[in-house]
């Protein structure tokens, strides 16, 4: 019997597929990595009897980066990422063994059904599984197809097995533009970064940020925000005047009027208009209009505005709405997240969908009415091609989704059940009155039919006052008129709804990689996220902004990414060949870094008034062992150690505490040793400041503390305080924290396992013995001074 071997994109999404084809009737395993399950069962697959091994990846299989001797920020020039140096695939997460596990399920099989998600980073996926699987499969017939691509919008019945029914082929061209993307980010990114971190870290030390990082799509995201701030800045508030007259006929209240001429910049000329309009007591009515409106019910969801509704309405992040929307789906609730597209095919089982809904208290009623007196068709809309607008799949309650996930999936079926109601119907009336000899005007609404703000609420009209009955001719008794002063107004900061409407509107990211471009500026201290969910720059973020304005405009404007993105999709429809976009991009952007090398001090000019040199940073902490003078150290991020006499800087290990490690010294170098901690609970090590940057012995690297340290010597290193293998990796030593008394612990030194033990004991101490453990060639702790 043959073997078909199907891979999804999430374990989660393996099982509920699995369950659907299977019937329920499968058994599963877990797999040897231990985060993927594998479930089988027997089945009918091209006519002949098959057994069916459902498998799944945990995202990308694999990532690009720089081969080793380029990831060394000190040895390699930044200009040499563009073109001269290789890059390399590598696993995503070694951890998992993806490669091995795809590999040891694959063995044996026949054919391949490939389930990653339908769009272009699903299909790259598909060649990263089939790369990892196609040495070890059957070899078949030089004409039969082997291997073949699902396309499913959704988790439901009909949706896979219409996928299984229908099977395609992966495509290479949607593959290529997303491996032609994360060449460039990689080749660009790396090298800006890498040049501007250095040299701006070198000279301040309030920068605050671990990394000044580069983005061909992040930068620009950026600019938004500081264009926005600059608006504000440079803002002048104007006075200007409005005429408010306030009117009543009998006894009803009175009616406050909007002038027609709106407002005036001159005071004079206002009280002018006063004048002329206080000769008269009474207000006559010229005219009265009736007309009935209607508000569009709104258009089928798609990413963008999703992501645009969870920010401003339920003040939820990007990046977090798409995790809710991505468990959402793979739970079967909604349909795929990732859309451009606003609207349905004709063959989209639209009642299908609303009946799912039919039993929810919350709306039960307005479906039951529309499933009735039957669906109003969805607005047309933009049909990009990819996948269905955003659809609830099935009923849940907010005690199956938890909080977020109910408020993100209510929404989702809101809308939805609107696009299938009928437009909100309103009867607008319009007064226009005449005082003297200027003109005045009032409106009110009333409500004919509710539509489809019956399911989204607070879109509907507002209860207004009656609009009083009159007809052209009558007059009003005038109350009053004055002048009222007032000023404009600045801009408020860009909030996330409006920069991601900015980002669509000019082609920066795709629908899946805007939320990571706006976290990522948010991540990298560029700008803060204010009440209301406002982007406000900060210093840093601003003065990078101005500084590319200053030396390269187009590497902060959206139009050169905008072009590159417009290649890219050129690139997966076929159009565009990957070798000659991927080519021409990057001459196009050495080009501009080394302008931005030659134009650094028009960027440093900036720098120089914002933030403090190095030398004026922080607080004496320990001395040097070059000139035995003491070194401040610099909190702020990237926290390090720096001396003003030897002008150099030392790294330190960040996400931590640090302080003085009673003064004793390193024998290599004479550096004062200093401890990092990342809490009481957690793990502690010393370190040598001048060792932790410049590795002492060939078997070190770069970043290791005297936890790691092969002196064989060394009272610190870890040979005097290594006690055994870690429980959990492979490659760590169990290390005894000196200063952990009285409750002691020993941390690995390579993973974050930490171990309390001995928490009576008065001292505790690491010796070598000739009885010590022989399998694991480690010292033996001893306990002494016990208390009882």
């Amino acid at each position: 019997m043959r073997t078909v071997l199907m891979v999804a994109e999430k374990p989660s999404l393996a099982q509920s597929i699995a369950k659907i084809l299977s019937k329920g009737n499968c058994t599963s395993r877990k797999g040897l990595n231990g985060a993927c399950s594998v479930h089988e069962y027997s089945g009918s697959f091209q006519g002949q009897p098959v057994r069916f091994r459902m498998t799944s990846v945990c995202g990308h299989v694999m990532s690009l980066d720089f081969i080793g001797k380029y990831n060394n920020w000190d040895k390699v020039d930044p200009a040499e990422l563009f073109s001269k140096a290789p890059t390399e695939k590598k696993e995503a997460n070694p951890k998992l063994n993806m490669v091995k596990f795809l590999q040891v399920e694959a063995r044996g099989c026949d054919y391949v059904v490939l389930w990653l998600d339908c769009d272009k980073e699903g299909e790259n996926i598909c060649f990263e599984v089939l790369d990892a699987i196609q040495p070890v499969m059957n070899k078949g017939s030089v004409r039969e197809q082997s291997v073949y691509r699902a396309k499913f919008s959704s988790i439901t019945d009909t949706d896979i097995w219409n996928a299984m029914n229908c099977l395609g082929e992966p495509n290479r061209n949607e593959a290529l533009s997303v491996d032609a993307r994360q060449e460039l980010d990689l080749r660009i990114g790396c090298a800006f970064t890498r040049f501007q971190t250095k040299y701006f870290q070198g000279k301040y030390g309030n920068l605050d940020s671990s990394l000044i990082s580069f983005g061909p799509c992040q930068t620009p995201t950026l600019g938004f925000c500081v264009e926005r701030h600059d608006k504000i800045q440079s803002f002048k508030p104007e006075t200007y005047w409005i005429l408010q007259a306030k009117v009543f006929k009998g006894k009803d209240s009175p009616l406050t009027l909007d002038w027609n001429r709106v407002r005036v910049f001159d005071r004079e000329v206002g009280q002018m208009f006063v004048n002329l309009a206080k000769t008269s007591r009474d207000a006559k009515v010229e005219s009265v209009s009736k007309k009935e409106k209607a508000k569009q019910r709104p258009q089928a969801l798609n990413t963008v505005e999703m992501l645009r509704v969870a920010s401003s309405a339920l003040g939820m992040g990007p990046q977090h709405t798409m995790q809710i929307a991505e468990r959402l789906y793979t739970q079967g609730y909604i349909s795929y997240p990732r859309t451009e597209t606003t609207h349905y095919p004709e063959n989209f089982d639209l009642k299908g969908a609303l009946k799912q809904q039919s039993n929810n208290p919350m709306w039960a009623e307005e479906v039951k009415t529309l499933l009735s007196t039957g669906l109003n068709r969805p607005r047309k809309g933009n049909d990009a091609g990819d996948h269905p607008p955003i659809t609830p799949m099935r009923a849940a309650s907010e005690a199956e989704l938890g909080s977020d996930g109910w408020r993100l999936y209510e929404y989702i079926t809101r809308n939805f059940i609107a696009t299938v109601s009928q437009d909100c119907k309103y009867l607008q009336t319009t007064i226009d009155f005449i005082i003297g000899t200027e003109a005045f005007s009032c409106s009110g609404k009333t409500l004919i039919s509710a539509g489809y703000t019956t399911v989204m609420p607070w879109q509907g009209i507002p209860l207004e006052e009656a609009m009083p009955v009159c007809e052209r001719g009558d007059t009003f008794t005038v109350d009053e008129i004055k002048l009222v002063e007032k000023q404009t107004s600045p801009p408020d900061y860009l909030t996330e709804a409006e920069l991601i409407t900015l980002m669509e509107k000019h082609g920066v990211g795709t629908d899946a990689s805007i939320p990571v471009h706006i976290n990522n500026i948010c991540q990298r201290n560029y700008v803060t996220v204010e009440n209301g969910r406002k982007l406000k720059p900060t210093n840093l973020g601003i003065v990078l902004v101005h500084g590319y304005y200053k030396t390269d405009a187009e590497l902060v404007l959206p139009t050169i990414r905008s072009a590159v993105e417009k290649q890219l999709n050129l690139i997966a429809l076929g159009k565009a060949n990957y070798q000659q976009v991927l080519q021409h991009t990057l001459d196009i952007f050495k080009r501009k870094f080394h302008y931005f090398v030659d134009s650094i001090t028009s960027m440093d000019e900036l720098m120089e008034v914002s933030f403090s040199p190095i030398a004026a940073t922080g607080k004496p902490l320990s001395r040097c062992g070059k000139c035995h003078r003491f070194m401040k150290y610099i909190q702020a991020k990237p926290s390090r150690l720096h001396c003003s006499h030897c002008d150099e800087t030392y790294s330190l290990p960040q996400n931590g505490a640090i302080k003085l490690y009673k003064e004793l010294r390193c024998p290599l170098d004479e550096f004062e040793l200093v401890l990092w901690t990342s809490g009481a609970r957690g793990k502690s090590y010393p370190l040598c400041p001048y060792c932790f940057s410049n590795p002492p012995f060939r078997d070190m690297k770069k970043g290791m503390g005297c936890n790691e340290c092969t002196h064989p010597s060394c009272q610190h290193s870890l040979n005097s305080f290594g006690i055994g293998q870690c429980v959990e990796c492979e490659s760590g030593v169990l290390v005894l924290d000196p200063t952990s008394g009285p409750k002691w612990r020993m941390a690995c030194n390579k993973c974050n396992v930490v171990v309390h033990f001995f928490e009576h004991a008065h001292r505790v101490q690491v010796r070598n013995s000739p009885t010590s453990c022989p399998r694991h060639k480690y010292n033996i702790l001893y306990l002494c001074n016990t208390f009882i």
